[in-house]
Formats: C-alpha cells, sequence, structure tokens
C-alpha cells in the first residue's frame, strides 16, 4: 500500500470540486426520486425550449436527500454554472447582493442550510 494512504499527517480532506465530481451530472444517472426527476425534466425541457432560464425551484427536505447533487444536475442540464453558499454565511443583505453580482445569466445560485 503506498505511504501516503497510511501517513497521519497526510490531508485526508476531500475538496469541493473533487466532492462535485464524484456527484451524478445528469438526472439519468441520479438514483431515486423517481417524481422529482420528471417534474425537473419537465421544467428543464420547458425552459430550454423557451430559450430561458429556469426562475427558481425550492428543494426541501432533511439532510441526504440531494438536493445539492439536484442543484448540481439542474446547473448541468441547462448548461450553466453551479454557485453554493449556505444561509449561516448571508449575515447582511450585502452578502446576498455581492453573490448575485457574481453570477453569470442563467447561473444557478443554491443556498443550503436556510432555517
Amino acid at each position: 500500500m503506498r505511504e501516503e494512504f497510511l501517513d497521519p499527517g497526510v490531508n485526508n480532506e476531500v475538496e469541493e470540486s473533487d466532492e462535485i465530481g464524484l456527484r451524478p451530472r445528469r438526472l439519468s444517472d441520479f438514483v431515486g426520486q423517481r417524481e422529482l426527476k420528471e417534474h425537473l425534466a419537465i421544467v428543464i425541457e420547458a425552459a430550454r425550449r423557451r430559450n430561458q432560464p429556469i426562475d427558481h425551484l425550492l428543494l426541501a427536505g432533511p439532510p441526504g436527500l440531494g438536493k445539492t447533487t439536484m442543484a448540481g444536475i439542474v446547473a448541468a442540464e441547462m448548461g450553466v454554472h453551479l454557485h453554493i453558499t449556505s444561509g449561516p454565511t448571508l449575515e447582511r443583505a450585502g452578502d446576498l447582493a455581492a453573490i448575485l453580482t457574481k453570477l453569470g445569466e442563467g447561473d444557478v445560485l443554491f443556498i443550503d442550510e436556510i432555517h
């Protein structure tokens, strides 16, 4: 076995880009949530035919349901970038404004942990 796998001093944290690379990128690759996938397929196809971005989606549920993954799938299916932030990091109105000004046309903004 390679030494870096055994060395406790090696950083074993998974980079966000690595984690996102392991997630499904298409609705057809996502396991489960059949009804949600059917509805999203309709929404995505309608937006494509209108040549417009999807206006908004609310993905709600307990941790582990696949909300972040589904947001990434929507972005990939629409051919736009995914931007991820979390509710606790948005302390002031200016925090959200700073994120919104960096979004490209049609980009997906996923806000996790909104309580």
